[in-house]
């Protein structure tokens, strides 16, 4: 079994294969995103193994206590005096989420709780270097920005997020004595784009949760570091097998917080007609165990991916491991406001003028197996300016997907016994 995402879901890293590609791309072509995010899943089906699947039953009304919010600042700095761990999702287009990162890493007491800070958006074959521009030595910023811009994922390197991520944590380093400084661990699998002029030479770093996972125990959790962690919320669940947090909770248990964010994709629950988070103050934190927040399941918060099996049938459902109650997942939710009026994050100018850097992101697309993806132009991105709003697109053809699946069967060479 493997995923299809839907369009947007394609920036969510729906893990349930290992990992998805992800990347923002012009309103001008959906269906090309579509075919490019299914054309890697068909390659990677030879080397990927089965998942199970159950059928989503329709939740009744949720039972459990009213979730006491906190201000989300002082909860989460507070968290460290308990866990060694804050897991919490970042960027993939979601700019509150940006915007409250920043704001809780430049409070003055931040770095007084936290030692390292591990990122999505970070290629470790670049740590030594990051480690260097961190600590405030002199580093060519286009030295530097191969950090993020080289990694696995193109959304990484289109992110205005990240952009800004790592020289305001070098200006916030250059402010503290050596002892109290902050560092940054790349995440991501040591590619050398450089040396990958084939699908066989980059498919062995496709699956990142080894790298993500070995960072964490290497750096953080033998040495009795404190660490923020940013990534994708498929990354961080507690009790989900392909969710790094959950590989080194085996050897590492009850030492991290994850946190879920209640956004654009959220969804009120059956019965509850007024707004539950109306008094609630922007942000905050909620505990998510013994609540009604908690008792739901995750479709109420992330729409289901599409996963299709060795046959070719798309199913529109989350695997099994992740069909449970929320707090099962995660401890805590983030709320920043009215879901609905969630906003995304805007390509910024210098990338979007690097014809260079897109045309090698072009080829990396191409080297995954992925048809060439048309970037947007710069009238769209304008036009983006209009509706600055986070909004879901339009579900994938199901039947197209299936047909086209059964079509690259027809022509893919059996596998090796």
């Amino acid at each position: 079994m493997f995923v299809v995402g839907t369009l947007k879901q394609e920036q969510m890293k729906i893990s349930a294969i290992g990992e998805k590609p992800s990347g923002e791309v012009g309103e001008s072509a959906p269906v090309c995103r579509l075919t490019r995010l299914y054309c890697i899943v068909f390659l990677l089906l030879m080397v990927i193994p089965g998942i199970s699947l159950a059928q989503t039953q329709p939740q009744a009304k949720p039972s459990g206590a009213e979730p006491t919010p906190e201000p989300a600042v002082p909860a989460i700095l507070a968290a460290f005096d308990k866990y060694e761990v804050v897991a919490m999702p970042e960027a993939h287009g979601m700019k509150d989420i940006d915007d409250f990162i920043f704001s809780l890493i430049r409070n003055p007491a931040f770095p007084k709780k936290v030692n390292d800070i591990e990122v999505e958006c970070g290629n470790s074959l670049y740590q030594p270097v990051l480690d260097r521009y961190i600590a405030g030595e002199d580093v060519p910023f286009a030295e530097v920005r191969k950090v993020w811009r080289n990694t696995t994922q193109s959304m990484c390197g289109e992110s205005g997020f990240f952009e800004q991520f790592f020289p305001l944590v070098r200006a916030i380093n250059q402010k503290l004595p050596p002892s109290k400084r902050l560092r940054v661990l790349a995440g991501d699998p040591p590619i050398d784009w450089d040396k990958v002029k084939s699908f066989e030479d980059a498919v062995r770093f496709f699956g990142r949760g080894p790298s993500i996972t070995s960072v964490m125990e290497k750096e953080v959790l033998s040495k009795h570091r404190k660490a923020l962690m940013l990534f994708g919320n498929h990354h961080i669940f507690h009790g989900a097998p392909a969710s790094s947090v959950s590989m080194y909770e085996r050897d590492y248990p009850n030492l991290t917080l994850v946190i879920n964010d209640i956004g654009p994709f959220y969804r009120s629950p059956p019965g509850q007609s007024s707004n539950p988070f109306a008094t609630w103050p922007v942000p905050s934190l909620v505990l998510a165990k013994g609540t009604w927040l908690g008792a739901l399941d995750l479709g109420y918060f992330l729409p289901p991916p599409f996963m299709m099996d060795k046959d070719c049938k798309v199913h529109h459902e989350f695997p099994r491991p992740l069909q449970k109650p929320m707090e099962e997942l995660v401890d805590a939710f983030l709320y920043l406001g009215p879901p609905d009026l969630s906003l995304k994050e805007q390509l910024p100018a210098d990338i979007a003028l690097d014809a260079d850097y897109e045309k090698e992101l072009q080829r990396r697309e191409s080297l995954r197996g992925m048809p060439p993806m048309p970037r947007e132009t710069n009238q769209e991105i304008v036009k983006e300016a209009e509706n600055p709003l986070y909004v879901e697109d339009a579900p994938p053809d199901t039947k197209l997907m299936e047909q086209d699946c059964l079509d690259r069967k027809s022509h893919s060479p059996a596998p090796q016994k």
